[in-house]
């Protein structure tokens, strides 16, 4: 029995540590984050440790029990060698995409999903799909969301790990879908 308690308490404590006070992170499906503090909250009778996080984009607090960053999906900020990886996913012309094969609201499940699992992998997935097929149709009004959310996690993310102004990652975004000039 002690040795189970001491494997199950052990990890939990070396967790803790993950990120600093001014640390930038992201949280799935709400985008880069600053941890504004760490507390330590009674909950049930046992003291817990939360990370305070501050979303850049709305200053909505989150609190994020220490133990359990990983099961949330908070992550750090994607690293500046990936950043082409992500334009990679966006570039690619999926033939397997969700596309206009499917039901709006099949679709928007699917790329809720996507954006749920906090990979700017996925989310650039979503962005994609949502683009090709913005250029071939109307939106609905939630796939409209979703393309704005899409678009809104990406162009934080993607300038915080630049560290650059979030106009020119805009700007970057919407020439992989212009439409060619004719001459």
């Amino acid at each position: 029995m002690e040795k189970k308690k001491i494997k199950a308490t052990s990890p939990a404590k070396k967790k803790t540590a993950r990120f600093q006070i001014g640390d930038l992170a992201v949280y799935p499906a709400h985008g880069v984050g600053r941890i504004e503090a760490i507390e330590t909250r009674v909950v049930n009778g046992e003291s817990h440790d939360f990370y305070v996080m501050k979303v850049l984009e709305n200053d909505m607090l989150i609190m994020i029990p220490t133990w359990n960053v990983e099961s949330v999906g908070l992550r750090d900020i994607i690293d500046q060698k990936d950043i082409p990886k992500v334009y990679a996913v966006i570039q690619s012309k999926q033939e397997d995409s969700l596309g206009e094969s499917q039901t709006w609201n099949r679709r928007y499940r699917e790329y809720m999903e996507k954006i749920k699992t906090g990979s700017l992998f996925d989310v650039a997935a979503v962005f994609r799909d949502l683009s090709l097929l913005k250029a071939t149709k109307d939106l609905s009004f939630g796939e409209r969301k979703l393309f704005d959310t899409a678009h809104t996690l990406l162009v934080k993310e993607l300038s915080t790990a630049r560290k650059t102004d979030e106009a020119t990652i805009a700007a970057e975004l919407e020439n992989f879908f212009a439409e060619p000039e004719s001459s």
